[in-house]
């Protein structure tokens, strides 16, 4: 399975945050899968930090070596996408990685309950 990881479940992921349950916990740490961060979530994270509006710890760069997770990048099919999309969600970053999960055939592993509106696998406890 290849598996993308939502902002908040990167981040849950990294802190070992209970708020990840036992069933996302077991498909990321799954060797089998191929597991996704997008660089749109380490835009999200690096924006809302400068804001103000977000502790996340450093070094998510090296976070995702160490983890074994894969960077994917956000690329020209990934933006066209989005001219397609409903507008079930507003957040930008959210649309952008549905899009992403849409146009590769990726399970986005998220919690939020909008997402599941798109054409889109979710993953989710």
């Amino acid at each position: 399975m290849r598996v993308l990881l939502d902002t908040h479940v990167f981040l849950w992921w990294l802190s070992d945050d209970a708020r990840l349950g036992p069933r996302l916990r077991a498909e990321i740490s799954n060797g089998a899968h191929d597991i996704y961060v997008s660089s749109i979530t380490i835009t999200e994270i690096a924006i809302k930090r400068s804001l103000g509006k977000l502790s996340a710890p450093p070094g998510l760069l090296g976070s995702l070596v160490e983890e074994g997770f894969e960077e994917l990048p956000f690329i020209s099919s990934h933006a066209a996408a989005l001219e397609n999309l409903p507008w079930h969600h507003r957040d930008p970053f959210d649309r952008m990685l549905i899009a992403q999960a849409s146009v590769d055939g990726l399970a986005l592993a998220s919690h939020d309950s909008r997402i599941s509106e798109y054409d889109v696998a979710v993953l989710r406890d």
